[in-house]
Parts: structure tokens; sequence; C-alpha cells
């Protein structure tokens, strides 16, 4: 229907849609919940979080497993990039098979957009992978726990942000946890390389920028996580095919990839595949219930991995990695506390005090009557 209230200077026009006319995909699907083609606004509360939780843990710790058993291949360590070239080779495809089951094919975001965030995911996993040819996968991952202390020293000195009590227990809980663990693994790890703590250090670094980056493009211009996916990964790859190109690094790593070809792409692609599936369930989680239960998820889904790898996988072992994980345990706790202080109501030594002093008079008196 088209209404219009003209004069020889100008005109109102009023339109209204016919029902024939399909509204945007993105505009229908905001209440629903797709995760690997299955729409979890389905089901109930309780059944979407242990969908979700389930999936998680599934996916990332066959992820983790598969990541260090990659590594474990003999001479494969110095050939991190390549894998990461893999993987986003991988991501890549799945993007574009993930894009062609949606409606609204469109790109979005603008393509310096996407070169800035692939730069960014370059260095966060490429760096990440590289790592592990020179730490024990238990020290990647405690660092991987702490991208609050980038997050937190960028914010001082870029934004000139003022941080809680507890925001900076939180970061000296985890340095303290870092560093502990990191002397622990110099002490017992007889392949521990200082190399392998500069490069994580750097891939926190990137991964602490990228979140900010990904949420404020997503959200300005209403992109999907599977545009995202393939635009990001895929640019992402032809930085890397650059990178191993010039640097005369790509021949060595495929042809030791052609010898082992199942150890390398046939574990490079389930490695892809569980990383792939598990991000879409930690999105799923966050838009259902918060960044708070699944930062709380993933926390555990950590803790899990680094206990399956030494069962798993033979390396030396002190308590002070227990003493210094719990540190890093504390540290994020407090992170998420922080963030959720009106959520989260800790009761105060004052208040438990005089609690206990009630419960003392009301014992008192009862045993008086």
């Amino acid at each position: 229907m088209d209404l219009k209230f003209g004069s020889s200077r100008k005109y109102v026009s009023i339109s209204i849609p016919s029902k024939s006319q399909a509204m945007s995909p993105h505009i229908k699907s905001v209440e629903d919940v797709l995760v690997l083609g299955i729409n979890l606004s389905k089901f109930n509360k309780a059944t979407q979080f242990f969908i979700c939780v389930s999936g998680v843990f599934l996916f990332y710790l066959i992820y983790g497993y598969l990541q260090e058993l990659i590594f474990s291949v003999e001479g494969f360590k110095p050939f991190g990039w390549y894998l990461t070239l893999v993987q986003f080779g991988f991501y890549s495809i799945f993007g574009l098979i993930e894009l062609q089951l949606i409606q609204d094919k469109r790109r979005r975001i603008p393509g310096k957009t996407y070169m800035i965030i692939a730069f960014l995911t370059v260095g966060t996993m490429g760096l990440s992978n590289t790592s592990l040819g020179y730490l024990n996968y238990p020290t990647q991952v405690i660092f991987k726990c702490c991208k609050l202390i980038p997050v937190m020293i960028g914010g001082v000195f870029i934004q000139g942000k003022r941080y809680n009590i507890a925001d900076v227990s939180a970061a000296m809980c985890m340095s303290l946890g870092l560093i502990w663990f990191t002397l622990a693994d110099s002490t017992v790890a007889p392949n521990f390389n200082f190399t392998g703590v500069v490069l994580i250090s750097l891939a926190l670094c990137a991964d602490a920028v990228i979140g900010n980056v990904q949420e404020k493009a997503m959200k300005l211009h209403n992109a999907s996580n599977s545009e995202m996916v393939l635009y990001s990964y895929s640019i992402g790859f032809l930085y890397i095919l650059l990178g191993l190109t010039c640097t005369n690094g790509l021949t060595p790593a495929v042809t030791f990839c052609s010898k082992h070809p199942v150890q390398t792409y046939g574990y490079a692609f389930l490695f892809s595949l569980t990383g792939y599936f598990g991000i879409s369930f930690v999105l799923a989680l966050i838009k259902i219930f918060g960044a708070l239960l699944a930062v709380t998820v993933t926390t555990g889904r950590k803790a899990m991995t680094i206990v399956l790898s030494f069962l798993f996988f033979a390396k030396p072992f002190t308590f002070q990695y227990v003493w210094s994980g719990l540190l890093v345990l504390l540290g994020i706790f407090l992170n998420v506390y922080s963030r959720n202080m009106d959520k989260i109501r800790l009761p105060s030594v004052c208040s438990l005090w005089n609690k206990r002093m009630e419960e003392r008079k009301t014992r008192t008196l009862s045993q008086t009557v």
C-alpha cells in the first residue's frame, strides 16, 4: 500500500510491504540460535545448556588432543606456520559451505576491515601453533588463559583506563601463576626454549585485540559468523602463503607432509573440523547464557585439556604445575567476578562475622531455654 500527500514542493510517502515480500534472513533469525544446522531455540534452557557444554568439551578436547598429536610427530615441530596455513584453508572451505546454506550471501563488512582482522587472526593462531615447537602443551594453554594481562596493559597505556582492585588482583594472580608455571617448565622440561614464551605472548596480544575488532565489525555491519570466518581466514591464508613463499618455508613443509600424509594432513583436517565446530558452540553459549557462563565453561575445558595432556602424552611433571595453575584459575575467577559484580555477590568479612555472632547468640539462647 502506498499513500502519498503531495504539493508543489514536497510529499510524504508511506509504504507497507506485502506479505509476499520476504524479510532479510538476518532479521528473521534474530531469535534463532543455529549450531551445525540445529535450531537450539526449539529446546528448553536446560537442554540448550547441556548441548552447548557437551559440544564445547567434546570438540575442543579432541581439538587439543589432535594439536598436540600433530606436534608429537618426529620432525614436524619447525612447521607450525604450515599447519596454520592448512588450518586456514580448511576453515575457509567450511565457512564457504556454511555461507551457501543461508539465503543472504552478501559481504557486509568492508574489505579493509577484513584485512586487519585477517592479520590479527594470523598472528593469534600462527604464533600459537608455532610456540608448540618450543613449549609443552600445558604451558601454552596456561598462557592462553591469561588474555586479561595484555588487555589491561593496553587499556592503561592506550586508553588511559583505570581498573578496580579485583582486576588488579586477577592480573597479579595470573602473572605470578605464569611465572611459576614457566619456571617449573624450564626446570623439568628438557626441550624448554624461551622463544616459545615470546611467541605465545605475542599471540596473546593479537588475541586481546582481535576480539574487540571482530565484535565491533559484526555489530556495526550486522554480519554473520560464516561471513566473518570465510573472509578473515581466506585472506589470512593468502598472508601466510605469501610469507612462507618469501621465506622459502613452503617447500620443506610440503616435502615433509607428503611423506606423512595421514599424520599431517589427515590429523590437520580433523583438527580444523573440531575447532570449527567448537567455536560454533562457544558462540551459541555466549548468545543464550551470556559471557559469564561461557567463560566458566571454557575455563573448565582448558583445565580438563591440561589434565588429559599429562595423561595421554608422556612429559615431566611437578606439583609446581598444580599450584601455579590454581593461581591462574583464581585470577580468572577474580576477572569474571569483577565483570559481573552485580550478578555475583560475595559475602563480606563483616557480614560473615555478624552471621557467626548471631548463630552463637541463637545457640546460647536455645541452650538457656
